[in-house]
């Protein structure tokens, strides 16, 4: 499983990072996670976004889901694609209420939102407690603490374990998303600090803490925001796992 970054800046594009997104593959299966602002450039650097399989988006923020405007064009315009995309339409598993956040996205004006419908392009599949299975994926969303619906992904495939956490506070449900994992992609937005608002986000010492907690044996920090402390947080997350700690960089390929 061969896990790519195409942006990890938490909460807004930085200076020298999109926003999030994250492009898994293994044994010819692509998925996306999440494709927050500037992540579809990004993309194509290292696939042709046709050749996606599915895209997860963790929640509806547009640090972590601004792009689709942009994929909507690619699919809908593009003048020489390699197949139809409105017969071989792609999957889009994210919170229910997506295909109409996401038109509004899309829409050139408000007059013309209840005439937009992005179906012809994308299959949208409601976020459930069921597994997923995309190709040489097994994917399985768990709910997550954060200011908005938002889920964490577990995702599975022959050669190993990938956890994650998408948007998170801490809360009990990160154990079971990270339960074991070879990789625990986690966020970490800030370093920890006294009366951090709860159900937000997490630190980097916080998010070493579900590592250890649940046993994953590596952690990658990621959704570091730009005016955050990137040294500090490393150095915090260090502290509290006793397994490999790294933050991710933007076009970095890591394997689990």
């Amino acid at each position: 499983m061969k896990l790519t970054v195409l942006g990890c800046s938490g909460s807004m594009p930085g200076p020298d990072s999109p926003s999030a997104g994250y492009l898994l593959e293994s044994d010819g299966t692509r998925i996306a996670f999440d494709l927050g602002n500037g992540t579809l450039s990004a993309m194509q650097r290292f696939v042709d976004p046709f050749a996606l399989d599915a895209v997860f988006l963790s929640h509806l923020h547009p640090d972590h889901c601004a792009d689709f405007g942009a994929l909507a064009v690619l699919r809908r315009y593009h003048p020489n694609p390699p197949y139809d995309p409105a017969v071989r339409r792609l999957p889009v598993i994210a919170p229910e209420n997506a295909p109409q956040r996401l038109a509004a996205l899309y829409a050139p004006s408000a007059a013309e939102l209840a005439e937009t419908d992005l179906s012809d392009v994308f299959e949208f599949i409601p976020i459930s407690a069921e597994p997923v299975r995309v190709g040489a994926f097994e994917v399985r969303a768990v709910p997550v603490a954060h200011v908005c619906p938002a889920w964490g992904f577990r995702v599975a495939a022959e050669d190993g374990v990938l956890a994650y956490t998408g948007d998170t506070g801490p809360c009990s449900r990160l154990a079971e998303l990270a339960a074991d994992a070879d990789v625990l992609l986690s966020e970490a937005t800030w370093a920890d600090f006294p009366g951090a608002p709860a159900g937000v986000h997490l630190s980097g010492r916080q998010a070493a803490e579900v590592a250890k907690t649940a046993g994953a044996r590596r952690l990658l920090l990621t959704h570091i925001a730009p005016w955050a402390d990137r040294d500090a947080i490393f150095a915090e997350a260090s502290a509290a796992f006793d397994g490999p700690v790294e933050l991710v960089v933007p076009g970095g390929s890591y394997d689990v």
